[in-house]
């Protein structure tokens, strides 16, 4: 649904597309514009508002496109410039709007300034933070500070000098004192506005400026403190000053134009400083992400969530998935166990007040790839090697040197041996039995609902592609969630188990992981970026003519969008019809107009333990937590269930793992 005020994205749900592992149109396996515009009914057909894309820039892709080196070109990888206008045209004709992903914090090391700046041309250096050493001859580091992928921040160039990296060493930072950075990305703004985007993603948005002086931490494992304690590298006052000018930029804008901060800060009250009314328009909101299978944790998230946004006048998001952490399916335990808790986190995602972002292939069930041999991983935290520091003469093992007419070289350390395939050696992988698929959406009419009596819960009535009810049917049988990628893994402790991070994956050259290395990101984001299943009964499933740039499982053919498509049993169905209530019913979204005892528009009933119950205008939604069934009085007439449920109009029996909506 829309707000009346117009402000679309107050409860938009936006799709988010990794661009390379969407749709490949020309057969070289990787993903591309004109794929995701050949997918782009999908997405109508789907219900959700607004695409968002990973960056398609020129990039020589060290860390997926989050390297830039022209920020006003497609990369051929993925298309030229005409394909992007066709794909913003076409989503527009659906009646999608679209988001592109901005990177401001860092450029790749090969964009032309980067490349002055090694070359010495005079107040190059001055638009990225480029420091002397420590120590008597300059071969410290400049402060301790870590790479959020692991190992110093910092790189030493020929002459001594060093710069700041806080990811990749591909991806220098900018200096955002420096006027021109600021002109710069203005233009870069502007460029895209005009081409017809409806607005930015603004990646690593909490890092633009650094504290003065750069001081030390004073402790090690940086990456593991980032959006739990203060950081003089991350979420400093000064970015809000870039986002009101760029809010301003925005407004000057017709249609709506907006900006999303990628922004990790310590507190809630401290994320909502990012949509203030005069900054941007919406912030992620990883908390919600991260909280564990906890009703107790899941209810303190979401008060504090809505409580804090509110208190700006801005929307809250909610988000389960993105390109950066283990797909939810396996946090929440993988399996039939993980896949039932997954389908009931999104219906309670849908039904809170505020935005949605879904991540391409969870509408499918996808659970994450565990078993990715090392050779196919991209991830640069995966491949990354140690890089030597002390002083050396130009050219020599450690020290990049600008050659004429090519990026600077960097030499690498030594190999190291490959950790196991399968990497994810936590909780978080999982590695049990066979996963059954799901329950699909139980669309529930009142006549039918009626008289559901007995022990055990009873299969109800289900859509069919056109929507209307059938008869009673039993559970479909499993689809197919084989292999490590579908293990069942721990119960409810299971939390969220990679550290925050704004990129995407790239390779680095052939090193692997190394202990020391280990205190950065785990490198294993490559398992939620296997490319997804549309058609057919093997890879690559439809994503392209040849195969796919990650190696898809053998088992996904029965989770592909074919396969899914009018069995109303399927994890697409349940997504399908959440999306089509959520835009009918009139207490579903962004709270109502007017005044309110609580502007949220929602308030918590008593409940069982284990088991949410909230209620909106005209609707309630109920969260069984518990691994058994719970039996409670009816809160109103149900209409939509992740799992089937038996009522007779008084008292319902809840399915365990369960999210179930009612109307009244």
């Amino acid at each position: 649904m829309t707000t009346a005020s117009g402000d679309w994205w107050r409860d938009a749900v936006i799709y988010q597309v990794y661009v390379r592992s969407f749709a490949d149109s020309d057969g070289d396996g990787i993903g591309d514009l004109r794929g995701v515009r050949s997918r782009l009914p999908h997405l109508a057909r789907l219900g959700v508002d607004a695409v968002w894309l990973t960056p398609f820039y020129v990039s020589p892709q060290a860390d997926g496109g989050y390297d830039v080196a022209d920020y006003r070109a497609v990369d051929p990888l993925f298309g030229d410039l005409a394909d992007a206008d066709e794909l913003v045209r076409a989503a527009h004709e659906l009646g999608l709007r679209v988001i592109v992903d901005v990177v401001p914090n860092h450029t790749s090391e090969q964009h032309p300034w980067f490349r002055a700046a090694l070359a010495g041309e005079p107040g190059a250096r001055e638009r990225y933070l480029f420091r002397r050493g420590r120590g008597a001859d300059g071969s410290l580091p400049p402060n301790d500070w870590e790479s959020i992928f692991g190992g110093p921040a910092w790189t030493r160039v020929a002459d001594g000098e060093w710069y700041l990296h806080l990811f990749a060493p591909e991806q220098p930072d900018l200096d955002w004192t420096h006027p021109e950075v600021t002109a710069e990305f203005d233009s870069v703004l502007r460029f895209w506005l005009d081409l017809g985007v409806d607005g930015f993603r603004i990646d690593v948005a909490h890092g633009m400026v650094k504290a003065d002086g750069l001081p030390d931490i004073g402790r090690g494992a940086q990456a593991t403190l980032i959006g739990t304690e203060p950081l003089p590298f991350f979420d400093q006052d000064g970015v809000h000053e870039i986002h009101r000018a760029w809010r301003r930029l925005l407004d000057s804008y017709e249609g709506r134009r907006i900006g999303v901060a990628e922004a990790w800060a310590p507190s809630s009250e401290r994320l909502a400083l990012y949509v203030r009314p005069d900054e941007l328009h919406q912030a992620f909101n990883f908390r919600f992400l991260t909280c564990p299978w906890e009703p107790e944790a899941m209810r303190t998230v979401i008060d504090e969530s809505l409580s804090a946004t509110t208190a700006v006048g801005a929307p809250t998001t909610w988000v389960l998935s993105n390109h950066d952490v283990v797909r939810h399916v396996t946090r929440y335990g993988g399996g039939a166990q993980g896949l039932a808790r997954a389908r009931a986190a999104a219906m309670l995602m849908l039904s809170l007040p505020g935005s949605a972002y879904l991540y391409q292939g969870e509408e499918l069930g996808l659970p994450e790839v565990t078993d990715l041999p090392p050779e196919s991983r991209q991830d640069p935290a995966f491949r990354r090697g140690r890089r030597p520091q002390p002083p050396a003469p130009a050219g020599a093992p450690g020290i990049i040197a600008p050659r004429e007419g090519e990026p600077p070289a960097r030499p690498r350390a030594d190999a190291e041996p490959a950790p196991q395939a399968q990497g994810h050696t936590g909780p978080q992988a999982g590695s049990g039995p066979r996963a059954d698929a799901g329950p699909g959406p139980e669309l529930l009419a009142a006549p039918q609902a009626q008289g559901r009596t007995g022990p055990e819960p009873q299969a109800c009535c289900r859509p069919q592609a056109g929507g209307a009810a059938t008869e009673p049917q039993p559970a479909p049988e499993a689809q197919g969630h084989t292999g490590p990628q579908a293990g069942s893994g721990p119960g409810p402790e299971v939390r969220a188990c990679c550290g925050p991070r704004a990129g995407t994956g790239g390779g680095l050259g052939s090193e692997l992981l190394t202990a020391p290395e280990a205190e950065g990101q785990d490198g294993l984001r490559d398992g939620c970026r296997v490319p997804i299943p549309w058609d057919g009964p093997e890879p690559p499933y439809g994503f392209g003519p040849a195969g796919s740039w990650l190696p898809q499982p053998p088992a996904w053919a029965g989770l592909s969008v074919a396969a899914q498509t009018g069995d109303p049993h399927s994890t697409l169905e349940l997504y399908r019809a959440a999306l089509e209530l959520r835009r009918a019913m009139p207490g579903l979204g962004a709270p109502g107009a007017g005044p309110s005892p609580d502007p949220r528009g929602m308030r918590w009933l008593p409940s069982p333990d284990g088991v949410l119950l909230f209620t909106r205008p005209g609707f309630a939604c109920t969260l069984n937590t518990r691994p058994d069934p719970v039996e409670l009085p009816a809160p109103g007439r149900p209409v939509l269930s992740s799992a089937p449920v038996e009522t007779d109009g008084r008292t319902v029996r809840l399915p365990p793992d369960s999210c179930t909506w009612w109307a009244f």
